[in-house]
């Protein structure tokens, strides 16, 4: 009885803010995978979310405040579809409100930052599941995180630039003591090309520093892209060159990428190289519904120790080793 007054009371709640709105949408994924991943001899099959996309829930909401200037709202949580629970605060993939018009958007809350939209968009899965180019990433051991922020203000360009686009982010410490985050990104897309710049900056004395630069074009048949990812702080670097390309085929999409890290740094030690291959293939059931399949495997060089997103449970590759899987999944848009 208490569980339906509380269900009740969720969905009243819902209720009085879309009777403010001009409009509110409840959204989200369902992705779940059946997964075989090896490592150092040891083989785990598993079932996993967010092979595809992350399995996520959210609710948006606009307001149309007339004169070209709109208010909205966003909050979306991630959710691990196969065991029906939530391993991060709730409504951590975003939590932002925005006002927006000619002059572009004004955005404040939890989000990812520009240089993580940046990669994303020349990543045939978007930095998701097997495949994922931030399987060879490195934070340089800052634990400064490569893609979401709290405490962010935002602007974005209005849309149009004739083609040129960018955003700039600033994420205040409030107590951290990794200190602020700067972030910020400038493009250009117009009909098959898209080229685009994105850097980062954090930290309070040294700096953890992250470049990325990236194009694509579409010829129709297959879409090539080139994605190039430098990380810093101090004495330590890494640099991370990946080609990619996605093509129609039937009523779905076949992609393959291959990413190339290598150590830079000025500390002889840390020396490492490491590569991936990914390649998958999406079958569209219909406009909400996919099929997919994604097989990866990474290459560790010495002292390299790069591991396959979303392992679980987690196989550790030693140095000089190989980690690989596949998968075979269904995901659901609604």
């Amino acid at each position: 009885m208490k569980k339906s007054i509380v269900a009740l009371a969720v969905l009243g709640s819902f209720a009085g803010v879309a009777a403010a709105q001009s409009s509110v949408t409840l959204f989200g994924v369902v992705d779940v995978a059946a997964r075989y991943t090896k490592a150092n001899g040891q083989d785990v099959y598993s079932l996993a979310s967010g092979g595809n996309a992350t399995s996520r829930l959210g609710v948006r909401g606009v307001e149309d405040l007339g004169g070209g200037l709109k208010a909205g709202f966003w909050l979306e949580s991630r959710i691990n579809a196969d065991a029906g629970t939530t391993d991060s605060a709730f409504w951590a993939r975003r939590s932002t409100i925005s006002v927006w018009g000619d002059f572009g958007e004004v955005r404040l809350g939890r989000f990812k930052n520009s240089t993580k939209l940046a990669y994303e968009d020349f990543d045939p899965v978007t930095a998701t599941g097997l495949g994922s180019v931030e399987n060879l990433y490195s934070d340089l051991g800052t634990k400064a995180g490569l893609g979401r922020y709290d405490n962010q203000v935002t602007y974005v360009l209005p849309a149009n630039l004739g083609g040129f686009y960018g955003s700039v982010d600033v994420a205040a410490g409030e107590g951290s003591t990794f200190g602020k985050s700067y972030s910020g990104r400038v493009g250009y897309k117009a009909n098959a090309i898209n080229v685009s710049a994105a850097y980062m900056e954090s930290g309070v004395d040294t700096k953890y520093k992250l470049l990325t630069l990236g194009a694509s074009y579409d010829f129709g048949v297959a879409k090539p892209s080139l994605i190039y990812t430098t990380t810093e702080f101090g004495a330590l670097k890494q640099e991370v060159w990946t080609a990619a390309v996605t093509a129609p085929l039937g009523s779905g999409s076949v992609w393959a990428s291959y990413s190339d890290a290598a150590d830079k740094s000025t500390v002889a030690s840390t020396k490492y190289k490491a590569s991936q291959f990914a390649a998958g293939y999406v079958y569209n059931l219909s406009k909400r519904t996919a099929l997919y399949t994604t097989v990866s495997l990474i290459d560790n060089g010495e002292k390299a120790t790069f591991n396959l997103n979303g392992n679980v449970p987690a196989v550790a590759p030693a140095g000089d080793g190989r980690v690989g899987g596949f998968d075979l999944g269904v995901r659901h848009n609604f």
